[in-house]
């Protein structure tokens, strides 16, 4: 079982997750690792599914909700801020060198999909960082600005007369990151087999978490507009890189940004592609995650 601890953030608190290796004695000092997890996703999920595996490997591991998100404080609810994001790593970070066995050498982190991003984002200007492993990276500013139907610009006009509005009416807007169900996935004609896993992954038994609302508070989409998680990675971001990548391109984006970050990287350690994988496999699929992980850790074993 995990170990349950709080991170304190200014005014709020984290609720976070430290994964131990098992048989860990007083006078050990494990690497660690935190972890950066999927835009929408909480702790238990996708973060989970790595930490336990890491700690089994002999490897510690943090896995917490963000700020806005999950158990976690922070208002307004639902916020996905890419700043804040990042700033939450830095915070779990200065968590983790307060306790006792944790050595803040030894630091690294994992970043999943829009957190492969957000980890790296940190990484090129919190050098506590000493390593960086992402699995199916994703630049979430990219994406979103390739989502819309016109023009980003166009989107930020539509979301700025937006909050006007809500700021006169009180009233916050929240948007879904998924349709609720596959069925209405169906009816909107999303029927990619990227959209379905999707769904199905974090909608159904699956993986399905009821502090995962899948609500997003729609504000958060100006943030996400303007946002680059590479921006100066060629110049800042010096720590050793793995990247770790699903074979079967799909319309994620996540194959395509790993490259490119692959190649903006300056110290760029190891390339990973797992024949046959999906995007939203990677989160789940034991195969596919345990090959992931078994890279990590030889990774993580090199450089922290």
């Amino acid at each position: 079982m995990p170990r349950r601890i709080t991170i304190p953030r200014g005014p709020i608190d984290l609720a976070a997750d430290l994964y131990l290796p098992d048989g860990l004695h007083d006078a050990a000092t494990p690497r660690t690792v935190v972890l950066s997890t999927p835009g929408s996703s909480v702790k238990g999920q996708i973060g989970a599914n790595y930490a336990f595996r890491l700690a089994a490997r002999g490897i510690a591991a943090l896995v917490f909700d963000p700020a806005h998100q999950g158990q976690s404080g922070g208002e307004p609810r639902d916020l996905e801020d890419p700043y804040r994001r990042g700033e939450d790593i830095s915070y779990a970070i200065d968590a983790l060198t307060t306790i006792s066995g944790i050595d803040p050498q030894r630091i690294g982190v994992l970043g999943i999909c829009a957190g492969g991003g957000y980890a790296v984002h940190t990484a090129r200007t919190d050098h506590r960082i000493k390593a960086v492993g992402t699995v199916v990276p994703s630049n979430i500013g990219t994406s979103f600005r390739g989502f819309q139907p016109d023009s980003p610009a166009a989107a930020l006009d539509a979301l700025a007369d937006a909050r006007t509005e809500e700021s006169r009416s009180g009233e916050p807007t929240r948007v879904k990151w998924l349709p609720d169900t596959l069925e209405e996935a169906a009816a909107a004609g999303l029927t990619d087999i990227d959209t379905t896993q999707a769904v199905t992954y974090y909608r159904t038994e699956r993986g399905r978490d009821e502090r995962s609302t899948n609500r997003r508070l729609s504000r958060s989409d100006s943030l996400l507009l303007g946002y680059d998680a590479y921006h100066l990675v060629d110049q800042l971001m010096t720590q050793p890189l793995q990247v770790i990548l699903a074979g079967r391109l799909g319309n994620t984006g996540s194959y395509e940004s790993g490259m490119q970050l692959w190649k903006l990287a300056s110290n760029p350690a190891d390339l990973m592609v797992i024949d046959g994988a999906g995007h939203y496999e990677m989160y789940d699929e034991p195969e596919y995650v345990d090959a992931a992980v078994d890279r990590l850790v030889s990774f993580y074993s090199r450089h922290l």
